[in-house]
């Protein structure tokens, strides 16, 4: 029987898994005032919000997979396997650091809402030139391709929160969804080139 090494566990696969029903189904144990098409998964980890260790924990999760995941399968491409790390870190202190409640007049923790922001802004940033970095290092053209389309369609998508933030829950979860998906492929890709 072959043994298993940690690059043969799917770790982000994994996590993302998990996620996936938190970021939908958590709505319905969280603030009354909670709307899955308004509010982002930031919501649903703020401060003072019910049950949001959970988010927070699938925040930190996601992070530690996506770093985990970058060493292991990153190889020698330091600038992704920088990036990657960069972007996993910025889940894990989105996760640490909460958003503000979203009920009105609630005190809360200026400050760390402020870091909470800043991390955020880093993930999103990271993620958008790791994904359009990651056609540098493809082999087919199809994937070149994909990687800037999903480069592109992170940025619009988060374009579209700031411009129709009463849209932002389904700007946010549709980017989560594109976004994690095509990076276990694209992961799954360069582990299988470097076999």
């Amino acid at each position: 029987m072959k043994k298993r090494k940690p690059a043969d566990f799917r770790f982000l696969l994994f996590a993302f898994l998990l996620m996936l029903p938190v970021m939908f189904l958590l709505s319905f144990f969280s603030v009354d005032t909670y709307s899955i098409i308004k509010n982002t998964t930031s919501h649903l980890g703020a401060q003072g919000a019910p049950n949001a260790w959970i988010m927070n924990a699938a925040f930190i999760l996601v992070g530690l997979s996506s770093i985990l995941e970058a060493w292991l399968h990153l190889g020698n491409y330091w600038l992704q396997k920088i990036l990657l790390s960069i972007f996993g870190l910025g889940l894990i202190f989105v996760g640490i650091f909460h958003h503000a409640p979203i009920i009105e007049g609630v005190a809360f923790n200026v400050f760390e809402d402020k870091l909470h922001s800043i991390f955020a802004s880093l993930v999103g940033l990271t993620f958008t030139v790791y994904a359009i970095s990651s056609a540098f290092i493809e082999k087919a053209r199809k994937y070149r391709i994909i990687d800037l389309a999903v480069g592109i369609i992170a940025t619009m998508l988060s374009v579209l929160m700031f411009y129709l933030p009463d849209y932002s829950g389904i700007w946010q979860r549709t980017l989560f969804v594109i976004s994690f998906t095509w990076l276990i492929l694209m992961l799954e890709r360069v582990k299988r080139s470097q076999l």
